[in-house]
């Protein structure tokens, strides 16, 4: 990442409330085609999520935590914090002096802009002002919300014009938050009803809904630079899996999560 930060753009995608067993299956599936183009061997890696919730897991994850593989490590972080004794800081990890990464790109030369999704992210009272706080630029309409059936749809037009607003020459840090696998998801899976309320059939099917148009943030993201990417999920969710539902809890659907990072070449797919 030494070699990555001040020369390529960046880009964090996080699939919020993902599970790892859905991500998987649609991608082997071919249900996937446009982010499954990207996944390293067209497979997503299986990791661990560092919350089991949003506000949790990026709090983690802008400090440097990002999702750890699903083995025994140490694992080299791409970005830490410098401080003494991390078993996980490693020669080509990006290491940062500020409290946290999205400032410490900032220092690097970074505009840093977030693009929200769940409520954590709303800036509508103090506690959903947190995260998107660490940015330069942050971004929160009710159509990005949760409640929106088009909701990723929007936040893609707004990074598109993010991105055709900077200076040729700027670095760029853009983080999206997608908050389409969340609940209430049930109104992407055709024939769904509110009063049957979301299952893992719809969870797939709104992972399906983020694949038919994550191309243009891709192709957005990259139009002027090459751009190193990280799509993961914060955490996932459980429905009824061994009689839990929802996520804030310790059970496998939650803690186990999709990974992948890549580079996007510029006027690639």
């Amino acid at each position: 990442m030494g070699r990555v930060v001040g020369h390529d753009d960046l880009l964090l995608v996080t699939l919020d409330t993902l599970r790892f067993d859905v991500a998987a299956e649609l991608a082997e599936a071919g249900r996937l085609p446009n982010l499954a183009r990207h996944l390293p061997g067209g497979r997503w890696e299986q990791r661990h999520a560092p919350g089991s919730f949003t506000y949790a897991s990026h709090q983690a994850m802008f400090a440097g935590f990002l999702p750890t593989p699903a083995a025994p490590g140490p694992h080299p972080r791409l970005f830490a914090a410098r401080f003494e004794g991390s078993e996980s800081t490693a020669d080509g990890t990006f290491v940062f002096d500020t409290p946290d990464l999205v400032s410490g790109l900032a220092d690097a030369g970074y505009r840093t802009v977030c693009i929200g999704g769940v409520g954590f992210f709303n800036k509508r009272g103090a506690l959903g002002s947190v995260l998107p706080g660490m940015f330069q630029e942050s971004h929160w309409a009710p159509e990005f919300g949760v409640a929106s059936p088009t909701s990723f749809e929007s936040q893609v037009a707004r990074a598109q014009e993010v991105v055709a607003g900077l200076p040729a020459e700027q670095r760029l840090f853009l983080f999206v938050n997608v908050p389409s696998l969340h609940q209430p998801n049930w109104f992407h899976l055709p024939g769904a009803t509110r009063a049957a309320g979301d299952s893992r059939e719809t969870h797939a099917a709104a992972l399906e809904y983020v694949d038919r148009h994550i191309g243009r943030l891709f192709a957005a993201a990259s139009s002027r630079r090459r751009c190193f990417t990280i799509v993961c999920s914060d955490h996932g969710t459980a429905y009824g899996d061994d009689g839990w539902s929802g996520h804030r809890l310790g059970h496998e659907s939650v803690w186990t999560v999709p990974y992948a990072h890549f580079f996007l070449e510029p006027g690639a797919p």
